[in-house]
């Protein structure tokens, strides 16, 4: 086994990851620092992970088939994204991963309501217990040191209602509302008429609800509706964490809609995960496991499904290290309640979501992600010359409860 893994790690330029068995056996992937230990519990699951390590790694991880030997698991998904990073592969490999993912993103309607019930209709008091009180599952915006979690996804929406450039009475669509957390902000901030998009039947159960108890509902209507089946005109529309399920093949149709719901003067606003390399297959155990039917896009793969619709990018921006600060708070609270969830949803349930939050932690602190947001028109005169406005938009934050320090590891 030593002499394979030897050959296996010459292609990485950087980091180590020691496998150590409890019969005090070990073997060496990687000849250089910096340096994590696994436990193997069933050193049998080694050649798996060796063969297929994107999705036997995190499958041994939820299996207990191996653990951190110091507990850190983000230590060791820091090693693992530098080895990635660093290793020296071909091109045949990374072209054969897009095509087979490329197969698995075509999201008609049945399948797109499948895969949205997979991630999204577990019971609201799950999502409830790690994110903030408002219910934002996205990247919030730590726009000043030391914001709290609930301070920064205020201020992420404060941000996003400045590039839509709201006038009172506008009418705006919320492509993937979620349990309407940025409907109800937009409504009650902004005197809008907001309609709120979702596949997911807990979702929407639980948004008119919230509207109902906030007394919003005659500004705020919720649909259980496929972007592909909405029709309207709208003053603006807002997608945030809905396009990374959207899936490639649909990126024209997705566009083309956004073209014909916006009103010749509205403004769109696309916020999404996004990769600063370029285009890739994705992570198998995330599309099996987390998010099917997912896929997590390169700049230049959004601007080539815009430009031919007539749409024009006013501004983009890129947010680096936001959603790492704000995994990092999700897991926290996460862990507050894992006795809780290992109960009930069982250890298997729990390794699984702790390793999808910090793997995905360590995707924007040391691997490719970003997150982009694209703002877009259908007219070049529809909002001011400079940036300024969008700052003297903002709204203060409504919230400094605790503050978070920023984690800085590597």
């Amino acid at each position: 086994m030593q002499t394979i893994l030897a050959r296996v790690g010459r292609k990485f330029r950087q980091g180590s990851l020691e496998f150590r068995a409890q019969d005090g056996s070990a073997w060496t992937l990687g000849h250089s620092e910096p340096r994590a230990i696994l436990r193997l519990n069933d050193p049998a699951a080694l050649l798996g992970m060796l063969l297929n390590p994107q999705l036997r790694v995190p499958e041994g991880y939820m299996d207990g088939a191996w653990e951190p030997a110091d507990g850190d698991l983000l230590r060791v998904l820091e090693v693992a994204m530098r080895m990635r990073a660093s290793a020296q592969t071909g091109g045949f490999a990374r072209w054969a991963g897009n095509v087979l993912a490329r197969v698995g993103e075509f999201n008609n309607p049945l399948r797109s309501r499948h895969n949205v019930h997979h991630h999204y209709d577990l019971d609201e008091s799950f999502y409830a217990d790690f994110l903030d009180r408002d219910l934002h599952y996205s990247c919030a915006y730590f726009r000043e040191p030391g914001m709290d979690l609930e301070a920064a996804q205020q201020a992420k929406c404060a941000h996003i209602a400045a590039k839509l450039d709201l006038k009172p009475g506008a009418r705006v669509l919320d492509i993937g509302c979620g349990w309407g957390s940025l409907a109800l902000y937009l409504a009650r901030n902004f005197d809008v008429q907001v309609t709120g998009i979702t596949l997911s039947e807990e979702q929407h159960k639980v948004a008119q609800r919230r509207a109902a108890e906030r007394r919003l509902g005659d500004r705020v209507e919720f649909r259980l509706q496929d972007y592909r089946d909405t029709r309207g005109q709208y003053d603006a529309i807002v997608s945030v964490g809905m396009f990374e399920h959207v899936g490639r093949p649909q990126y024209p149709t997705f566009f083309r809609q956004v073209h014909d719901l916006l009103a010749p003067q509205g403004t769109a606003l696309l916020h999404t995960i996004g990769r600063s390399t370029p285009p890739a297959g994705g992570n198998p155990w995330i599309r099996k496991h987390i998010f099917p039917g997912g896929y997590i896009p390169s700049a230049s793969e959004i601007m080539t499904a815009v430009e031919p619709q007539e749409l024009i990018l006013n501004d983009l921006e890129v947010w680096r290290l936001h959603y790492a600060e704000t995994l990092a708070e999700w897991n926290r609270r996460f862990q507050a309640r894992r006795a809780h969830y290992a109960a009930t949803l069982g250890e298997r349930f729990c390794r699984m979501w702790e390793f999808y939050l910090l793997v995905s932690e360590a995707g924007f602190r040391w691997g490719d992600l970003l997150v982009f947001h694209a703002q877009l028109t259908r007219s070049r005169e529809r909002l001011p010359l400079t940036r300024d406005y969008l700052y003297r938009g903002e709204t203060p934050p409504s919230s400094t409860v605790r503050q978070l320090p920023l984690r800085r590891r590597g």
